[in-house]
C-alpha cells in the first residue's frame, strides 16, 4: 500500500515538474521576444505564490491529527523532501553562498554544523520521538518530566527559537519581493505574508508538507541551474560541484593582484582617516552634533545663495534632516560608521586560507569560533521543534530513520553547491568588475543600490572602482550572480522563485510550530483540555495570524543579517532544548525539577549572552567571554544545560516508575506503545 502511494504521489509531482520547466522555458523565449524583466519577475514570483496557494487550498482540513501530523501518512522520501525544504531557510538559500562569499573558508562551519547536525538527528532523537507520538516537542517534555511546568518551559524556548528563526524568513521573502516586484521593502514584507499564510492557515501540516514538497522541487532547480550555467560558461564544465576547484586556484592569484594593488592601499587608508573622524566626534559629543548641524545648515544656504541646481540642494538638504536628533542617537549611529569604515579598511584575506588573521591570537580567536559555530548548529538542528515535528508525520519508526536519510541527501544537493556559488560569485566580481570605470558600472549596481543592497563609493576621487568601495550585502550575493554574470533575466527570475521556495517553506513550518505551542500545549493541554476539535483549530488560526504579523513587523525593522539572525535561533534552541530532551530519552534519573532547572539555565544564559554582545540590544563584543561571537553563544548554554539538569536530579527525588518505564520502552525497537499511539 505504501508503495502504491508513493507511485502515485511520484506521478503528481512529476507532472507539476514539468509544468515548471514548461513555466521557464516559455518565459525564456519571451525574454527573447522582449518581455521586460519586471514581468518576468512578477510571473515568477506570483505564479509561484498561486502555486502553492492551490495545494493549500486543496490541502485544506479540519481533522486534529490531519491538522497536527498530516496524519501520519507521509512517506519516508517525501518527508524527507519536505524537510529538506522546511530546513532549506532563506539562510541557507539566500545567506549561506554570500556568507561563504565573505567568509571563505569559515564560512564552512555552517556546512559542517548543519550537516552534521542531522547525524545527531537520527541518533538520538528523531525515531524516539515518532514513536513516543503526539503532537509537538512540549508534548514530550510534559509526559516525560511529569507536569506541566516543564511544558510551559519548553513552550517558551520553541516559540522564542521559533519566532527569531520566522522573522529571519519572513526578512528574505521581503528582501525578493521588493528586489522583483518594484516595492518598498516594508511592504514587501507584508505581501509576503499573504504567501506564507496560505497553506499553514488553511491545511496545517498536511497542507504545508505537500507544499513544501513542490517548494523543494522549485529551490533545488534554482539552486542548480544558475551556477551550473555559469560553471559551464567559465570552465566548460556544467558540474560546478567538480569545476569551482579549478576556478579557486585562478582566484588566488587574482586575490594577490588586486590585494597588493597601491590603489588599494591608498582607498583602505582613506576609510582608517574617515574611522578616526567618527571616533573623534563620538568622544567630542555632544559639541560635535551642533557643529555637524550648524555646518549642514552653512551648506545648504550656501546652495542656495548660488543657485545650485535642485538636485544639488536636496541631497544637501537630506543630509541635514539624516543628522541624528540627539548626543545618543549620534553615538550609535556614528558608531556603526566608524566600524564600517575600519571593516573596509582591514586588508581582505584570501578566500581559501583556514582562520585567517594578522597575528596568532587573531588566528586563534577565528579557530575557537569555528568550532564553537559548528557546535551550536550541530546541536541547535537537533533541538528545532519544526524539524523534529516532522518525524511525527511518518506512519512508523522506521520511516522516521529512513526520512532523515532522506532528508540529508536532498539538503546535501544544496550544500556541497553553496561553496561553487561563492567562488563563482567572487571570481566574476573580481575579474569583471573591479577596476572598471564607475561611470560604466552595468544597470544592476544601480537597481540594487536602490533597496541599499549594493553601495559603491569613489572615496579617492579616481573614478575607478576598486575592491574597497563596493559593498554588497551578504543576502543579496547569490539573487545578485545571474545578473553579475550577464545570464538571461529568466535566470534571475528562477533564484527569486527558489529564494521566495525556501522562504516560505521554512517560514510556515515555523508558524505552525509556534501557534501550535500556544494552541494545543498552552490551551489545550493547560487551560481547556474539554475544548472541541473545531475550537482548537480556530484557536490555533488565530494565533498563527497574530504570530504571522508581529513577525512581519520585526522583519520590517531588519534587525540583522538573514543568517545571524537564524544563528541566533539554533542556539536558542540548542540550550534551551536538547540537554532536556537527550537526557529524557537516554537516562531515567533525569526529573522533572532538574530538567526545569536546565532548560531556564541553559536558556538563561543564553539570552543574557546575546543581549550583552550584540549591537541591536546595545551589546558590545567588548564584554564577549573569550571573545565568541554572539551567534555561537549556545556554546555557554549547553553545557550549562546538562550539567544543572544532572546536578538538580540527583538532588531531588527520581520520577515516578511510570515516567522510568517509559523511557525503557521508548528505547525498545517495537514500533508502537498502545498508550501512546496516534495521540
Amino acid at each position: 500500500m505504501m508503495h502504491a502511494l508513493v507511485r502515485r504521489i511520484g506521478r503528481y509531482y512529476a507532472w507539476y515538474s514539468l509544468g515548471f520547466v514548461a513555466l521557464v522555458l516559455a518565459l525564456a523565449l519571451a525574454e527573447r521576444a522582449g518581455l521586460s524583466p519586471r514581468w518576468i519577475g512578477q510571473i515568477f514570483l506570483f505564479a509561484s505564490i498561486a502555486l502553492y496557494a492551490s495545494i493549500g487550498v486543496l490541502s485544506r482540513t479540519s481533522d486534529v491529527s490531519e491538522y497536527y501530523v498530516a496524519g501520519r501518512r507521509v512517506p519516508a522520501v517525501f518527508n524527507g523532501m519536505a524537510t529538506a525544504a522546511d530546513w532549506m531557510s532563506a539562510a541557507s538559500f539566500i545567506g549561506l553562498a554570500g556568507t561563504l562569499y565573505y567568509a571563505g573558508f569559515e564560512g564552512l562551519a555552517f556546512v559542517s554544523g548543519w550537516t552534521g547536525g542531522y547525524v545527531l538527528v537520527a541518533l538520538l532523537l528523531a525515531p524516539y520521538l515518532r514513536k513516543f507520538g503526539q503532537f509537538t516537542i512540549p508534548d514530550f517534555l510534559g509526559a516525560r518530566y511529569e507536569g506541566h511546568v516543564a511544558r510551559m518551559v519548553g513552550v517558551c524556548a520553541s516559540i522564542l527559537a521559533s519566532f527569531v528563526y520566522v522573522v529571519a524568513q519572513i526578512y528574505g521573502v521581503g528582501l525578493i519581493t521588493s528586489r522583483f516586484i518594484g516595492i518598498e521593502f516594508e511592504i514587501g514584507v507584508f505581501v509576503g505574508l499573504a504567501g506564507i499564510l496560505v497553506c499553514s492557515f488553511l491545511g496545517g501540516m498536511r497542507a504545508v508538507t505537500w507544499t513544501q514538497v513542490a517548494q523543494y522541487l522549485i529551490l533545488i532547480a534554482a539552486y542548480l541551474v544558475p551556477v551550473g550555467i555559469l560553471s559551464y560558461k567559465t570552465t566548460g564544465n556544467p558540474v560546478s560541484q567538480w569545476s569551482y576547484g579549478q576556478v579557486l586556484q585562478n582566484l588566488g592569484v587574482k586575490e594577490l593582484e588586486l590585494f597588493s594593488d597601491p590603489r588599494e592601499y591608498e582607498v583602505r587608508a582613506q576609510y582608517r582617516v574617515r574611522a578616526d573622524e567618527y571616533g573623534r566626534k563620538i568622544q567630542d559629543l555632544p559639541e560635535s552634533l551642533l557643529v555637524e548641524r550648524q555646518a549642514q545648515v552653512r551648506r545648504v544656504n550656501e546652495l542656495r545663495i548660488q543657485g545650485a541646481s535642485a538636485r544639488d540642494i536636496s541631497q544637501a538638504e537630506r543630509a541635514l534632516r539624516d543628522l541624528p536628533r540627539s548626543a545618543d542617537e549620534a553615538r550609535i549611529k556614528w558608531e556603526r560608521l566608524r566600524q564600517e569604515s575600519l571593516l573596509r579598511a582591514e586588508p581582505p584575506y584570501p578566500h581559501a586560507e583556514a582562520h585567517p588573521g594578522p597575528d596568532t591570537a587573531s588566528r586563534s580567536r577565528a579557530r575557537n569560533n569555528f568550532l564553537a559555530l559548528v557546535f551550536v548548529l550541530m546541536v541547535g538542528t537537533a533541538a528545532l521543534p519544526h524539524i523534529l515535528t516532522r518525524y511525527y508525520t511518518t506512519p512508523t519508526v522506521a520511516e522516521a530513520r529512513a526520512s532523515v536519510f532522506w532528508s540529508l541527501f536532498f539538503i546535501f544537493l544544496l550544500y556541497v553547491t553553496a561553496p561553487a556559488y561563492a567562488v563563482f560569485a567572487k571570481w566574476e566580481v573580481y575579474s569583471t568588475l573591479i577596476g572598471t570605470p564607475i561611470s560604466t558600472l552595468p544597470a544592476w549596481v544601480a537597481s540594487w543600490g536602490k533597496v541599499g543592497l549594493v553601495r559603491v563609493e569613489d572615496i579617492n576621487g579616481d573614478g575607478i572602482l576598486q575592491l574597497a568601495e563596493l559593498s554588497i550585502n551578504s543576502d543579496a550575493i547569490l539573487l545578485l550572480l545571474p545578473e553579475i554574470a550577464g545570464l538571461p533575466y529568466v535566470v534571475s527570475g528562477l533564484v527569486a522563485a527558489g529564494g521566495l521556495a525556501a522562504a516560505l517553506s521554512t517560514a510556515d513550518g515555523l508558524l505552525l510550530t509556534i501557534s501550535h505551542a500556544l494552541s494545543h500545549d498552552i490551551y489545550y493541554k493547560m487551560v481547556n483540555p474539554q475544548a472541541s476539535t473545531q475550537r482548537r483549530l480556530v484557536i490555533t488560526k488565530s494565533q498563527l495570524l497574530v504570530v504571522a504579523v508581529v513577525a512581519a513587523w520585526m522583519a520590517s525593522l531588519r534587525p540583522d543579517s538573514i543568517l545571524f539572525m537564524v544563528g541566533l535561533a539554533f542556539s536558542i534552541a540548542a540550550s534551551a532544548l536538547f540537554p532536556a530532551l537527550v537526557l529524557g530519552i537516554f537516562w531515567k534519573r533525569a526529573n522533572r525539577w532538574g530538567a526545569v532547572a536546565g532548560m531556564l539555565a541553559g536558556l538563561g544564559l543564553t539570552l543574557f549572552y546575546i543581549v550583552r554582545t550584540h549591537p541591536f540590544f546595545g551589546g558590545s563584543m567588548a564584554e564577549a567571554w573569550f571573545e565568541i561571537s554572539p551567534i555561537s553563544c549556545g556554546v555557554f548554554g549547553v553545557p550549562v544545560g546538562f550539567v544543572v539538569i544532572v546536578l538538580v536530579s540527583w538532588l531531588t527525588p527520581p520520577p515516578s516508575a511510570e515516567v522510568q518505564a517509559l523511557v525503557d520502552d521508548l528505547r525498545l525497537p517495537d514500533d508502537t506503545h498502545p498508550a501512546r499511539a496516534g495521540g
